[in-house]
Formats: C-alpha cells, sequence, structure tokens
C-alpha cells in the first residue's frame, strides 16, 4: 500500500465561530484512505495551510502509509527553514492523525488499542455555553442550566468583554489592558454562572491570551477572590515563559495553557519550570496523534494533567479521544457545545455523547465515516476531494 494524494477540505459549518472546518484526506493507491484535521481560527489561515497541505502530495507520494513515526519527520523537517511550529506543525498534525486512521482500519482495529488499550472506556467532558445568549443574565441562565441538566459537569467560558464591534475569533492582543470596570463585569458573570451551574460543576476560565502581566495578575487575583475556579488558562500570550511564571507566581487559581505550543519541545520549559496546573495541546495543532501521546506522557512524568484543547470539529475531538483514552493523567476532553449534532452532520453514524461523557466510536481507526456528499455540497472556495 501507497500514499497516493493529500487532499485538503474546507466546509462550511454552523458549528464554529469562524464558520468553517479544515479536513485533510491522505488516499492510498489501495482506497483505503484516512482522515485528518486543522482548522485553523482564522479563514486567513486555512487557506493558506489548504495550500500547503497540497504541496506535501509530492514529498510523501509512493510513501508506505504505516510508517507513521518516519513520516512524521518527513513532514516536521520539511519545514525546519520556515520555522517547525505553527503551519507546518498543523500540516504534519493532520497528516499524522490520518494515517493513524489508515493504521486501524488496515489492522481492524480501534486507534485506542494500537497505542497501548484503553485504562477508560469513555471520556468525561468540558464544554462551553453558546456566549451569544450572554445578552441578558436571564439567557446566561437559561444557557447554563440547560448543560447541567445534560450531565455535564465541566463547563468552559471567556468572561472577559472583547472590544466593541469585535468577535471573540478575531479578537487580539494589542496593549493587553481590562479597566476596572471591564474587570467587575467579568467577575460578576463569573458569580452568576457559578450559581448558575451549582457547586458540583467545575468552572474553568479562558483569558485568550490577551493580557500583559499586571493585568493577567489583576484578572487572576479576582479569581481568587471569587473562589471555586477550576483553572485559569492562558493568561498571557504564549510567546513569552518568563510572563507565564511572574502570573503564576501570584496567583492562586490553577493555570492552564497549551493550546497554542507546538510540539513536546514548547512543553519542555512549562513542565520543567512549573509554569502550569494542567497542560492543554491541541491534536490537530502540536503534531498529530503521535505527539500528543508523546505530551501525556512527558506531563505524567511530572504529574500533570493532560485536557486536549478542541475549538473544531470531529476529528479534532475523536483523535484527542483517542490518545485520552489510554493516558492515565487525563483530565477531561473539550467540546465546543454540548450537543454534538452539529458534528453529526458531517458523519453518517452520530457520536455518542452523553451525561457529560463521550464514547469513541467502535469502529477501526478514528471510527469516522464521513458523509462525503454532505462535504462537497458544503465545500468552500473549490477546496476539496
Amino acid at each position: 500500500m501507497k500514499i497516493a494524494d493529500v487532499v485538503p477540505w474546507l466546509v462550511r459549518s454552523e458549528s464554529t465561530g469562524w464558520g468553517e472546518y479544515l479536513f485533510v484526506e491522505v488516499r492510498t493507491d489501495e482506497g483505503v484512505t484516512g482522515w485528518g484535521e486543522i482548522t485553523t481560527t482564522t479563514p486567513t489561515a486555512n487557506r493558506s495551510v489548504a495550500a500547503m497541505v497540497r504541496q506535501v502530495n509530492d514529498l510523501l507520494a509512493g510513501d508506505d502509509p504505516a510508517r507513521i513515526e518516519d513520516t512524521w519527520h518527513k513532514v516536521f523537517r520539511a519545514f525546519t527553514y520556515m520555522g517547525s511550529r505553527g503551519a507546518g506543525t498543523n500540516v504534519v498534525s493532520a497528516v499524522d492523525i490520518a494515517l493513524w486512521d489508515i493504521r486501524g482500519k488496515v489492522l481492524g482495529l480501534p486507534i485506542c488499542e494500537l497505542l497501548g488499550g484503553r485504562v477508560r472506556d469513555d471520556l468525561l467532558i468540558y464544554t462551553h455555553p453558546d456566549q451569544r445568549r450572554f445578552g441578558t443574565p436571564e439567557g446566561v441562565v437559561e444557557e447554563i442550566r440547560a448543560i447541567a441538566d445534560s450531565g455535564h459537569t465541566g463547563i468552559k467560558f471567556d468572561p472577559f468583554p472583547a472590544r466593541p464591534g469585535v468577535s471573540l475569533a478575531d479578537d487580539r492582543y494589542l496593549d493587553g489592558r481590562i479597566s476596572r470596570a471591564e474587570l467587575r463585569q467579568a467577575m460578576e458573570l463569573v458569580v452568576l454562572i457559578r450559581e448558575a451551574a451549582g457547586p458540583d460543576v467545575e468552572l474553568l476560565i479562558d483569558a485568550h491570551g490577551r493580557f500583559d502581566v499586571p493585568n493577567a495578575i489583576r484578572i487572576g487575583q479576582a479569581l481568587d477572590e471569587v473562589g471555586d475556579i477550576h483553572w485559569y488558562e492562558e493568561p498571557v500570550p504564549p510567546e513569552s515563559y518568563r510572563a507565564l511564571e511572574q502570573v503564576r507566581g501570584q496567583v492562586r487559581t490553577p493555570i492552564s495553557v497549551g493550546e497554542r505550543l507546538h510540539t513536546r519541545w514548547d512543553f519542555v520549559p512549562v513542565l520543567q519550570n512549573r509554569l502550569a496546573d494542567f497542560v492543554m495541546p491541541d491534536v490537530t495543532w502540536t503534531g498529530g496523534i503521535s505527539e500528543l501521546k508523546k505530551i501525556a506522557t512527558m506531563a505524567e512524568a511530572y504529574y500533570v494533567p493532560i485536557s486536549p484543547h478542541d475549538a473544531a470539529g470531529p476529528v479534532n475531538l475523536v483523535a484527542g479521544g483517542h490518545v485520552m483514552a489510554t493516558v492515565p493523567n487525563f483530565y477531561r476532553i473539550e467540546s465546543s457545545r454540548h450537543d454534538l449534532s452539529g458534528y453529526n452532520r458531517f458523519l453518517t453514524t452520530p457520536l455518542d455523547n452523553r451525561d457529560g461523557r463521550l464514547v469513541l466510536p467502535a469502529g477501526p481507526g478514528l471510527g469516522l465515516d464521513f458523509d462525503l456528499d454532505y462535504l462537497r455540497a458544503n465545500a468552500r472556495d473549490g477546496i476539496h476531494g
């Protein structure tokens, strides 16, 4: 069996803030195909990475898809001189996931069985509210109670106001500040959500890396005063470990980082310098299934829980899930909504999501079967198979 083609699929989706998913299909000369995913956070990045995916055809055509580790290094090193993190690692991730999918299909086994076997039968989820419903206190309470009533016991949200007229997906670090009024408003929202969720739901606060050191400390200390917050995510932009160290030294609420870190090498200083209580690599960005397993094992040596980031589509969720089914230091897996019907429209068989837990698909590989007619009908800019 040989790799025949690597195909990007850019597909419309109403389930994500940026309106599309970027899947990657690896085809073989024997008709077995595997699926990966990249899905960055902007349309500009999605189209740029899709073009890079097409370029790896010449690099991989004719290669053995069973040589997953060898292929990982081949693609990774191909981008070394342009910077081996970021877009290059995104491409590595998608190809790696797809090759694991192919390997599982060839052997007739789920990916988790190829990674050492399960240590758990289902995966605890944390999920997100639809913050478009947060326009009134009543809307907040209704949305949070619906999530709690569905059986979910972990909720993540960003309580910090974006700039006027700018969506959270398009918000960016500028001066890194938050006003006193905005901070008060954010903490009032946190308190309201705590009251609506009840005492048994874990609340995770996401800062999306938007604040400078003094403001990140102010926010963290305000969360300390509110109390009972399970983690404070990405308080500062990811480029400076020293900035993260300053915040961690003055905040009691546990810190979580990792969605914008790439490969095991980016996680070494986080673990060695005790900069985070949780790590949250994204399987579609950090290096794929192969790399997520290695990062999880590294974190296990430091007794740090791992909780994969997932703000994208079904491959993201399930690929991370297969790894997490096999590692002891798992905390929760992320889903973008508590209702996964937005994922299911891409698939011929719906995902099994009940009582705040995900049961992995039973089939070989990822266990996902895509509805190709739906994908083609919703493809964007002619980027599809």
